[in-house]
This record gives structure tokens, C-alpha cells and sequence, in this order.
């Protein structure tokens, strides 16, 4: 059993996890996990959770709620961990295994004894960071722990981020750390450390311009809302791009690791001043310098809901005791697929550090096409695996997630046996790679759309329980309005999060005069629904693009038989199979009202062009 402090409080076992209800001894397990260890005085304990005017009976109350809190971990079987108490005050017992808290500080502890190794030091802080699970403590309501505990919380994991940050950016992985500094900027507008490395990575990437227009959003905000002009390492930073000094790659080997103590301080990484190296290998896409993907370690996936049955059917299955011959008998292998955005690679990630403990040699993701979309060469991502894996032993296990592939050819090289780490692999597929599995077996979990009720838990996670539960209605209508497709939510979210002081029955208004084209972030236009939907397009034969646009065309369920068929079943079926048409009922087929919606508005937009011409 494990305590989750790194989030909403919950009691994990396995892949199962119970959210505790808002409660008072929620608060008082709180208190104590927060000083897991410590002695944690009755006084201090009384005011979390009766606030600074307690009640003249607070302290037998208390005495009642520590009962009450060990009656709770009898019921859910917790015999590791133990309230005592102790002379002025009660203490709790645990160990990072037990305490998500406690792990997460143990191993930056252990990041920091590998400053010398940026590598080693990036997978160790992502692993830490995997185990932040949400908004903190979003089921607790005690204002002193949110006023006073909260913010030390958050702060070690926003160092975390910027160590993480900081890394990437020395190894020269600038895409990688885009993707992790789109988010923080937003989420944290006066975090001036997390821009000064959003604008470095955009430089150092060919966006100059966007570079620029970055420092200038920093600057009107920092002077709008706190008056203040922006820190000197950023007005340098400035100053260097319209030098057009060459930034280049930082030598990791002088990167600043984090000051030794038993507090995870996490420095920042040289400025634009400090000496370099020479610059990172890229690649040139579509007039775009980008980062070859390569391979790495698994990423933490933040506010993963929903996928209950998926989830624990994979954990399950990845690990499970081998039975005899194993070693002779090629991987074990689960395939993951579904439509373009509806979570396959989100699943996949939160598998991997689920079952972490069964993968000593290590996880690692291994992206197999293209950032234009095309598939990589199985040589080249052979190569880059068998280099990743060529420290473990041939008795451990290491873990492959092969994200988005494009067929099953891509795959059949990589589950032969070697003499190297036993593997196994989660695939991630738009396409159902039927082919694979009669070849070489393993297990299929088809993705659909989410339930209402996994929406409207990932609106929890990602905005909070107290701004979802003032407006529950409205989170409901804005979940339908997405479809309840995943990466909808996810850009929504992301958009509300910038946006904190917006009534979500207002957000129901907004993105209900035009979907489409709200479901996109502005300040990064690739990572929207449409462009989701258009890569996906893009990707198919002509002949079945323009299938799919007939399909659009007609109504969401699809007949397969009769003079109403827009298509021929064996049309249909290969559209399916590349995840852009749905099961029924009452089916066989249907297409997701966004991408409908999405075909129609293509189809307009074709015909206004070609009335111009």
C-alpha cells in the first residue's frame, strides 16, 4: 500500500488507487504525511484542521480523528505504515516506497549524485517528476496546509522542472524541452526562469522571431501586472538573439548540478553568456530546425485519468512471473490503439512507471516516426535500442514503449530475442496492425472515446475539484462540446488554466460558437485538434482521404450495405483500421463528431478556394 500526497491524497495498491473524501481525518493524514518521520505537535495539527479559531473541544476531537484514521487503514489494509502517539503530538512512519513524498525527494537525492552524467541525472529527475498526479492536495480542505504547505510543495517541483529544463537544454534536446516549457510559461506567468528558457529553446530551434515576440509577451506582462522590467539574464538573453549570437550547445559536462544539502535545490543552467559547444545535430523539416527524436525515458504524464480497465489489464499482463522457456520465446508484446489524440501514448507512459519496479534495466520511449510524420528506418531505431539497453544485465528486464507506428514491419525486427536485458513492448498505433498480433501474438487494447465520467475526473485533475465543483453542469457541457475526445480536453484545459479567473459557464459559451477553432493553442498553433486531424489525414493514400471526406459528408452512422453506402466496406474497413472511424452502435461504423465537423469545414474551405480560382 502507498500513500499519494503528490496530488489529490489517495491510497494506491498496484494500479488500483482510492481518492479519500474530503473529510477531517483526510486533513490530519494530510498534516502527517507532510512531516512523514516527525513529530507533528497536537496544537499544529488542530489548526489544519479546524483552522486558526479552533473549537473548545478541538483537542479530544483530535484524539477522535486519529481513531477514526486508523479504523480507515485497517479497512484498506495499510499495515506498513502506523500513527503513533508521542509525547505533544503524533508522528506517522514511512518510507519512499510508501509515501509518494518521500520517493520523489529520494530520488533527486539520487539525480544529484549523478550531476556528472547529464543523462543518467535527466531520467532519474524525469522518474522523480512522474510521481506528481495533479493539483495538490485538491480533496484536502485545510487552509493552513494549503497556505502554508501547498506553495513549499510545489516550489520543489517547479525546481525539479527547471533542473529538468536546464538539462535538455545542455544536451541540446531543444524540441524536447518546448514541449515541457509551453506548459510551465503558461501555468506560471512570473516564473521569469521558465521564459528565459522558452525563449533560449525557440532560438536554438530557428524560431527567432517567435523567440522575440516571446520576450516581448514577458515584458508587457511583468510591467502590467507587477510593474517590475524583466530580470538581466533575460534582457541579455534578448540582446544575444538580435545579435544573432550563435547560443549553440552547452558543454554538459559544466552544466551546474544541484547544491548539495538535504533539500532538492536545483540550480539553473549557464545563460546565454557562458562558453559552448559546438551545436546540436538537427535535422531541417518543412523550413523547421528540429531535434532527431531518438530515444529516451519514458515522460511523466500529468492529470492521467481515466483507461481504469485498460490500465490495470496492462500492468497485469507486463507483469506477470515468466514461465519456463521464457528466455527462448520472443518478447512480450501489447499493442495500443486507436484514433489520432484519444490517449494511446498517455496510457502507455502512465503503464510505464506503474510497473517500474519490474523494469531494472530500465523504460524507455522509442518514437518511431518523423516529426513531418515519417516512419523512421528500423536499422537506425534498432541501433539507437540496442545502445540504450547495452548496460543491462541479461538478467533484467527493461521496458520498450514504441510510440506511434506506422506498421507492423517497424516492429517484427525488434521483438526477436537478444542477448542483452530481456524487453518487453507496449506499441502505440494509429493503425490495428492485425498482421502483427496473428504473427507474433501479444494483447490488443482498442481506445475509444472517454465516458462522461472519465471527462469530467480529467477536468478535475487538470483544473482543480474547487473551480470544476462550483460549476458542475458547465464542466459537463464543456466535456460534450470536446467530444470527450482526449486531446480536445487537454487543450481545453490548458487554455482555462491561463485563464483562472474564467466561469466555466462562460467557457461554454465561448467554445461553443466555434469548437474547432477554440480547441487550439494559440501560442502554439501545431498542438490543436484541427492539426491533429490534418496530420492524420495527410497521412493517408489520396484515395482514402478523399473516401473519408465522402464519409464526412454524409451522416455520423455509416451504413456499409445498400444504395445509402457511401463507400465499399473494404473502404471502410482500412479507414477503421487507421483510426478515423469509430465502432457503432449502431455501427459498424461512425465518425467522432469533431473529425466530421472538421471534414466539413475542409470541404467548404476546398470549395471557396476553387470558386476563386
Amino acid at each position: 500500500m502507498r500513500f499519494q500526497l503528490l496530488g489529490p491524497l489517495a491510497l494506491a495498491d498496484g494500479p488500483d488507487t482510492v481518492v479519500l473524501q474530503p473529510s477531517k481525518p483526510t486533513i490530519l493524514l494530510a498534516a502527517l504525511l507532510l512531516h512523514a518521520n516527525s513529530v507533528v505537535s497536537a496544537e499544529y495539527l488542530q489548526r489544519a484542521v479546524w483552522g486558526e479559531e479552533q473549537p473548545a473541544t478541538a483537542k479530544a476531537a483530535l484524539q477522535t480523528c486519529v481513531l477514526r484514521l486508523r479504523r480507515l487503514f485497517t479497512k484498506h489494509g495499510v499495515t506498513e505504515t502506523a500513527i503513533e502517539a508521542v509525547p505533544g503530538g503524533y508522528r506517522i512512519t514511512a518510507a519512499p516506497h510508501t509515501l509518494d513524498l518521500l520517493g520523489f525527494r529520494d530520488q533527486v537525492r539520487r539525480a544529484v549524485a549523478l550531476s556528472d552524467d547529464p543523462e543518467a541525472e535527466l531520467y532519474t529527475l524525469k522518474d522523480a517528476l512522474s510521481l506528481w498526479q495533479g493539483s495538490l492536495l485538491a480533496n484536502v480542505r485545510s487552509d493552513v496546509l494549503h497556505r502554508d504547505e501547498v506553495p513549499r510543495l510545489a516550489e520543489e517541483r517547479l525546481r525539479g522542472v527547471e533542473r529538468v529544463c536546464d538539462l535538455l537544454l545542455g544536451l541540446g534536446r531543444c524540441g524536447e524541452a518546448l514541449v515541457e516549457l509551453w506548459t510551465a510559461t503558461r501555468v506560471y506567468p512570473g516564473h521569469e526562469r521558465f521564459h528565459e528558457q522558452l525563449i533560449e529553446a525557440l532560438y536554438r530551434t530557428g524560431r527567432q522571431s517567435q523567440a522575440l515576440a516571446e520576450y516581448r509577451r514577458v515584458k508587457g506582462f511583468l510591467l502590467d501586472e507587477l510593474g517590475v522590467d524583466p530580470s538581466p539574464a533575460l534582457r541579455q538573453l534578448e540582446l544575444a538573439i538580435l545579435r544573432g549570437e550563435d547560443l549553440g550547445r552547452a558543454d554538459t559536462a559544466s552544466l551546474p548540478g544541484p547544491a548539495r544539502g538535504p533539500a532538492p535545490a536545483l540550480a539553473p543552467a549557464p545563460g546565454p553568456g557562458s562558453a559552448r559547444g559546438p551545436a546540436p545535430a538537427v535535422r531541417v523539416v518543412e523550413g523547421e530546425v528540429v531535434d532527431d527524436p531518438g530515444v529516451q525515458p519514458v515522460p511523466p504524464v500529468p492529470h492521467f485519468t481515466g483507461r481504469e480497465a485498460e490500465t490495470a489489464a496492462m500492468v497485469a499482463r507486463l507483469t506477470a512471473a515468466a514461465g519456463p522457456g521464457a528466455k527462448d520465446r520472443q518478447p512480450l508484446a501489447v499493442l495500443v490503439s486507436g484514433a489520432p489524440g484519444i490517449g494511446k501514448s498517455a496510457l502507455a507512459h502512465q503503464v510505464a512507471h506503474l510497473v517500474r519496479d519490474s523494469f531494472p534495466a530500465g523504460r524507455l520511449l522509442v518514437r518511431m516516426t518523423r516529426p513531418d510524420g515519417e516512419p523512421r528506418r528500423v536499422p537506425e531505431v534498432a541501433a539507437e535500442v540496442s545502445r540504450a539497453l547495452r548496460s543491462g544485465s541479461a538478467g533484467e528486464r527493461a521496458l520498450l514503449v514504441l510510440d506511434d507506428v506506422v506498421d507492423a514491419d517497424q516492429v517484427r525486427p525488434l521483438l526477436l530475442p537478444s542477448d542483452g536485458p530481456a524487453i518487453a513492448v507496449v506499441v502505440t498505433s494509429r493503425m490495428g496492425l492485425a498482421g502483427l498480433i496473428a504473427t507474433h501474438g501479444g494483447w490488443v487494447h482498442r481506445l475509444s472515446a472517454f465516458t462522461e465520467t472519465e471527462s469530467y475526473a480529467l477536468l478535475l485533475a487538470a483544473l482543480g475539484a474547487e473551480r470544476v465543483e462550483a460549476e458542475p453542469a458547465a464542466a459537463r457541457r464543456l466535456a460534450a462540446l470536446c467530444g470527450h475526445f482526449p486531446a480536445a480536453l487537454r487543450i481545453l484545459t490548458a487554455r482555462l488554466l491561463t485563464r483562472p479567473g474564467l466561469e466555466l459557464g462562460h467557457a461554454v459559451d465561448w467554445l461553443g460558437e466555434d469548437p474547432l477553432a477554440r480547441l487550439t493553442l494559440t501560442d502554439s498553433p501545431g498542438l490543436s485538434v484541427t492539426g491533429l486531424f490534418d496530420r492524420a489525414i495527410d497521412r493517408l493514400d489520396p484515395r482514402l482521404s478523399e473516401a473519408l471526406f465522402r464519409v464526412g459528408a454524409g451522416p455520423p452512422d455509416i451504413p456499409v450495405t445498400g444504395d445509402t453506402a457511401p463507400e465499399t466496406e473494404a473502404v471502410l474497413e482500412q479507414l477503421a483500421d487507421a483510426g478515423l472511424l469509430e465502432d457503432g452502435p449502431p455501427g459498424p461504423y461512425r465518425i467522432h463528431a469533431l473529425l466530421r465537423a472538421h471534414i466539413r469545414r475542409t470541404a467548404r474551405i476546398r470549395i471557396r478556394r476553387t470558386e476563386k480560382v
